[in-house]
């Protein structure tokens, strides 16, 4: 994620003076006309108009995120735990009866898991489509069957892309958490509250 107030040189509280004050003193330099980096000046561009926005500055404020300065890798965590969460919310149980935290670690871990072995399972389907295509023999002119077993390797390999993703986006959500721990209440509170 990048940090606005960082990357203007700002403090957390300054006022709308000193945020075009930053601004227009970095755009000088930064500008691709003045020879700054075109890549630099929009991640510039993008955090100036952040922090004139009083609304997307309180959200970014509150949540550390914004979702046009947020790595999509950091995005994708986020939705990964946006579901963990609305589970926990959504279980019956009283708070302080269970660690939320500790069962979307132990859910992130499982998917985790499916995902490597689905990966594994594709690649197995994969290597055999090669196998067949390979002892194909005397082919037509139009290799219909060699074009229909070379389209489904492709599938099986973007599959495989797709998996190795959601690993990624389920890891970079594991490390969200890290930190994070969940203050349980001790059995006998628990009993004594019934």
């Amino acid at each position: 994620m990048i940090d606005p107030y960082e990357t203007l040189g700002l403090e957390r509280d300054a006022d709308e003076q000193a945020i075009k004050a930053a601004w227009r003193k970095t755009a000088k330099t930064a500008h691709p006309d003045s020879g700054g980096d075109a890549e630099a000046f929009g991640r510039l561009q993008a955090c100036y108009d952040l922090l004139k926005d009083p609304v997307r500055r309180k959200v970014y404020d509150n949540t550390g995120y914004d979702p046009q300065l947020a790595d999509p890798r950091d995005l994708q965590g986020i939705l990964r735990l946006e579901t963990l969460v609305n589970d926990f919310i959504l279980d019956e149980r009283e708070p302080g009866s269970f660690d939320p935290v500790a069962a979307m670690r132990r859910k992130l871990s499982d998917d985790i898991v499916k995902s490597r072995f689905h990966i594994l399972e594709l690649e197995r389907h994969r290597a055999r489509v090669r196998q067949h295509i390979d002892r194909l023999g005397r082919r037509p002119a139009a290799d219909v069957l060699g074009s229909m077993l070379r389209t489904r390797s492709q599938s099986i390999a973007d599959a495989i892309r797709n998996a190795e993703a959601q690993i990624e986006a389920i890891e970079q959500a594991y490390t969200m958490l890290e930190g994070y721990s969940y203050e349980l209440e001790l059995l006998e509170e628990v009993k004594a509250a019934e």
